[in-house]
């Protein structure tokens, strides 16, 4: 069964905000699946939930370097992936996609429309969206199996 919640946000603080509370229910081997257009905050939502778990490095989107790892007291290893600039499933597999996702640690995925077969089945779904409020307002729905 999904259990699913929806949540508006007014600025990139709230993303964030909300990112640093849903980090507190995450535990290890958690996949995070981060959907959306580009600027609709999923790398805002990282951070959050990147300082959540006591990550004190700066959290930055990985678009050019594909993945960025942090660290935490909680967390040995958090990987932040970006797979936008990723072309074919080939050059996916060939980062070490499926050892990022086997490595029992966090792993947080922007784009993940690019590997929506190779995803677990637990993975953890969460699509941002602009809202016609004003510019800073988004829509956050999680998914969780």
């Amino acid at each position: 069964m999904v259990k699913e919640f929806a949540i508006i946000t007014k600025s990139a603080e709230e993303t964030q905000n909300f990112g640093i509370e849903f980090a507190k229910k995450l535990k290890k081997g958690d996949v995070i699946a981060l959907y959306g257009y580009l600027g609709s905050g999923k790398t805002e939502l990282a951070k959050g939930i990147c300082k959540g778990l006591g990550v004190t490095q700066t959290v930055s989107s990985p678009t050019f370097v594909i993945v960025n790892e942090y660290s935490s007291a909680k967390f040995p290893k958090i990987f932040h992936l970006d797979l936008y600039r990723l072309k074919t499933l080939d050059d996916i597999i060939n980062i070490g996609f499926y050892d990022y996702i086997n490595e029992n640690m966090l792993v947080l995925i922007e784009w993940p429309e690019h590997v929506e077969d190779l995803l677990p089945k637990n993975t953890i779904k969460i699509r941002l969206a602009y809202t016609d409020e004003n510019e800073n307002s988004r829509w956050i729905k999680l998914e969780i199996n």
